[in-house]
């Protein structure tokens, strides 16, 4: 059985300033999980209601549906759980790839799809504000499906990234030239991708070479704009065309 103390942990870890106090975050599922055992992220412990993964002894404990319905975040939990370590925090690096920054990203779903977005388009680094949703938000780790172990997630100051890069800058706005009519620079390039509600602000847009938009064709004008996450992938998807 699972003691209070473990339980209280688990369910801690929810929040953020916990996870900042113990350097440690949870994943749920078994794919999810095997991807990060994969990793180089460190496993503190698996419970499972099942000997699935074989892994030494005091990592792993089988525990009963009913004690994991006591720690999932999940509305259905889905066989094991597992809490890993946070690994340390690195700087970002000024490199000649495509890089994908984030300006203000709120919404856990959306950071998680762009994660694992980056993964599909082969993007390693990911810079976002410091006011961006943390990356190891149980929400955003379920939502990257695995990819979090292969996008190094970056939390930086923008302003002064983006004041100290030699790489060329464009930026996502609704008023910005068409992605596919723009003359695109596919190497030592960052995306900047702003706030669901409020876009890139003024003080990230000072470093924007470059605005860019996706033109719409639908006849009524009835939608706005498009989610950041679909968005992203459109625009990384016309780079990596070209």
């Amino acid at each position: 059985m699972l003691s209070k103390n473990q339980i209280k942990l688990i369910k801690s870890l929810n929040k953020k300033k916990h996870r900042l106090e113990h350097g440690l975050f949870v994943t749920e599922g078994v794919k999810v999980i095997k991807e990060f055992l994969k990793s180089s992220f460190k496993l503190r412990a698996l419970y499972s209601i099942a000997d699935i993964f074989h892994i030494e002894e005091g990592e792993s404990h089988i525990i009963s549906e009913k004690d994991l319905d006591k720690i999932t975040n999940l509305k259905t939990s889905q066989t094991a759980l597992a809490v890993f370590e946070i690994s340390k925090p690195v700087t970002p690096s000024d490199n000649s790839q495509l890089t994908l920054a984030l300006d203000g990203i709120r919404d856990p779903g959306n950071l998680g799809t762009i994660i694992r977005m980056c993964d599909w388009f082969g993007i390693e680094q990911l810079i976002c504000s410091p006011d961006t949703v943390d990356c190891f938000n149980p929400k955003v780790v379920q939502a990257t499906m695995g990819s979090l172990t292969r996008v190094n997630v970056i939390y930086a100051d923008l302003n002064h990234f983006l004041s100290n890069t030699s790489a060329h800058i464009y930026g996502a706005f609704m008023d910005g030239e068409s992605v596919y009519d723009s003359k695109l620079v596919t190497e030592n390039t960052i995306i900047v991708l702003g706030n669901e509600a409020n876009g890139i602000s003024s003080t990230v847009q000072s470093h924007i070479d470059k605005k860019v938009s996706i033109p719409s064709y639908g006849q009524s004008n009835g939608a706005e704009s498009l989610n950041v996450a679909m968005a992203g992938s459109i625009l990384l998807s016309e780079f990596r065309r070209r």
